[in-house]
């Protein structure tokens, strides 16, 4: 049972769930990707990698028009993965990129890469060149150093961490908020599906709503989906960070096994990029057809709040008495709030309070009929 220690502020009735939106924001030798030491110091390298011919096509369009630009208008240095000092190299410090390519199967996400060792964000990266970048377009790094989170909080981005963010379009406005769910139920699911193929046992990689990933009871990972709307569209970039191989700040994957005694067995950052785009591909089509009433029922098994206890605060109208209520959570409602129960069988729809750092610390109640 969870408690809260203080009144949380109501929410309009009328905000959507938990997800930001934002305001709209030929040949070259090999040497010549090479930063000089000036370079490195202040400019952001990008290596961009396609899947197939078209997708490569597309990455030396984007060098030779110097399409991609970061937020801050900082320099940016482009090179082509076959012309990079990094193609080939296995250093698993190093994103390996043919890994990565070997190991997807989409038709359409993960398809056109953006690789950098050191970037400020991969979110901004794809948020600010979404214009540029064809659809499904991902971008990933070795370290980020101002990793996004919710409400603005910084998300510590070590090596061993996996750090991406793709991009994603819809029309309908009502279903944008549930994406977030689509993209933590595809990874939850990569997981796992990377452990099975190599012979590990499974991991319980769970979801704590709206957008968190625990282990064992530790934060792995989160989920960060923000949104603008043009011609009629909203152009949506959906940023993962996922602890895999780095044991701080708080646990990872391959801490895991080796505590479950899989110490030679390794999860690889590509392979599970790959198989979250493999699952998420899926998902998203089935999400678009279907509606995610389709994809429920598995969401449910893997995340952390069914017949969970909470306590809930709530202000009368003139705001001068604060009364407490136990309820229990049901599941989610169609627009993608916490759908819940009191004790007497009256079901209403639990809203975060954006002042809590922890949204089960900051829940008000709106009464459905």
């Amino acid at each position: 049972m969870l408690f809260v220690t203080s009144s949380p502020r109501f929410l309009s009735l009328i905000k959507p769930p938990p997800f930001l939106s934002l305001h709209n924001l030929g040949f070259s030798p090999k040497n010549l990707c090479l930063s000089t030491k000036m370079e490195s110091e202040s400019s952001t390298k990008l290596v961009l990698c396609g899947k197939s011919d078209v997708e490569d096509g597309l990455a030396r369009c984007l060098k030779t028009n110097n399409a991609l630009k970061l937020p801050d208008g900082s320099p940016v240095t482009v090179c082509l993965h076959s012309e990079s000092e990094s193609a080939g190299n296995d250093n698993d410090d190093v994103f390996r990129v043919n890994s990565y390519m070997n190991s997807l199967s989409t038709s359409r996400f993960g398809r056109l890469l953006v690789y950098s060792p050191r970037l400020a964000s991969t979110h901004d990266v794809v948020a600010n060149n979404f214009g540029e970048l064809p659809l499904g377009s991902v971008c990933v790094a070795d370290v980020q150093f101002k990793g996004r989170g919710r409400s603005k909080n910084v998300w510590e981005s070590p090596k061993g961490c996996l750090l991406f963010s793709f991009t994603i379009q819809m029309e309908d406005g009502r279903v944008v908020p549930l994406v977030q769910y689509v993209v933590s139920l595809a990874m939850t699911e990569a997981v796992n599906d990377v452990c099975q193929r190599n012979g590990m046992p499974s991991l319980d990689v769970r979801i704590k709503w709206p957008n968190d990933l625990y282990l064992d009871g530790l934060k792995v990972g989160g989920i960060l989906c923000t949104s603008t709307y043009k011609s009629k569209r909203f152009n949506i970039s959906a940023g993962i960070g996922l602890n895999i191989d780095n044991q701080k700040p708080t646990t990872c994957l391959n801490a895991a096994l080796q505590r479950l005694g899989y110490a030679a067995n390794q999860l690889q950052r590509e392979d599970i990029i790959a198989a979250f785009f493999n699952k998420f591909e899926v998902f998203h089509d089935i999400f678009l057809s279907q509606g995610f009433q389709a994809l429920e029922n598995l969401y449910y098994k893997t995340w952390l709040h069914s017949g969970q206890r909470v306590i809930v605060q709530e202000k009368n109208e003139s705001e001068d008495q604060v009364s407490e209520n136990v309820v229990t959570v049901q599941g989610l409602t169609p627009s993608g709030y916490l759908l819940a129960a009191t004790d007497d069988g009256q079901i209403c729809e639990l809203h975060p309070d954006g002042n809590s750092f922890d949204f089960f610390q900051g829940l008000v109640r709106r009464k459905l009929a």
